[in-house]
C-alpha cells in the first residue's frame, strides 16, 4: 500500500484508494498507527523482543511451551496464544526431540527364523540384503525412506519413498529390488522384526 501512495510513480492518496476500495479515514489511521503505535501494540514489540532473547539464550531451542515459562517466571503476564502468535511473526521455533523408536515389533506377529544369527557378512553377491526404514523430517512433513542394501558390496539394490510407514512401501520397494533379476529360490536371505516386515 505504501510503495503504492509514496513510491515513484507517486499516484496519490485520492488515486488509489477508490481503485481498491479502501476509506481514506481507515488509510489514515493506519498510517497514524505505524508511527504511534497503540499500548497493546507496544506490548507486542517489548515482549516480542524477550521473546527473542530466551530464544536465542537457549540456543534455539526453546519452543512455545518453555518460552511462555520463561517468561511467567519473570512475572510478565500473557496468554499462550499470543507468545504463539509473537513467536511466528517472528518466524521463531524449538527444535522439536527425536523421536525414537519408529517401528516397533509386532506381539502378535509370527516372526520368521533368524537365518543370520546376527552376522551381516556375505560368502557373495545376492545372499543377503539388509534393509530398514529411515525419516526424513520435510517442510511438509515425515517422508519416509525405505531402502535395501547388499551386504557385501553395500551397494543399494533398491529403494522407495512415501508419506508412511507401512508394509506397503517395504513391499514395493522389495519388489523393486526382486524385479531385475532371477535369483535361485532359498539363495535370498531377507529378514526384519519390525511390524512392517512381518505384517501379513
Amino acid at each position: 500500500m505504501t510503495a503504492l501512495v509514496d513510491e515513484p510513480p507517486r499516484r496519490g492518496v485520492e488515486h488509489v484508494l477508490p481503485e481498491l476500495h479502501i476509506a481514506s479515514s481507515t488509510y489514515y489511521r493506519w498510517r497514524r498507527a505505524e508511527k504511534e503505535p497503540c499500548e497493546r501494540r507496544r506490548r507486542d514489540i517489548e515482549r516480542s523482543e524477550r521473546i527473542k532473547e530466551s530464544h536465542s539464550e537457549s540456543g534455539g531451542n526453546y519452543g512455545l511451551p518453555r518460552v511462555h515459562a520463561v517468561l511467567k517466571r519473570e512475572g510478565v503476564h500473557v496468554g499462550r496464544k499470543r507468545v504463539e502468535r509473537l513467536m511466528c511473526e517472528a518466524y521463531i521455533a524449538g527444535v522439536s526431540p527425536r523421536r525414537k523408536g519408529f517401528t516397533c515389533r509386532d506381539p502378535k506377529a509370527s516372526l520368521a527364523p533368524d537365518l543370520v544369527i546376527r552376522d551381516f557378512t556375505a560368502p557373495a553377491p545376492k545372499r543377503l540384503w539388509v534393509t530398514d526404514l529411515t525419516m526424513i523430517s520435510t517442510g511438509e512433513g515425515p517422508l519416509w525412506l525405505s531402502a535395501i542394501r547388499d551386504a557385501i558390496s553395500c551397494r543399494v539394490v533398491a529403494w522407495e519413498t512415501s508419506a508412511r510407514a507401512d508394509a506397503d512401501l517395504v513391499l514395493t520397494t522389495l519388489e523393486y529390488a526382486l524385479a531385475p533379476r532371477e535369483d535361485e529360490p532359498g539363495k535370498l536371505i531377507h529378514a526384519d522384526h519390525g511390524c512392517q516386515y512381518t505384517s501379513p
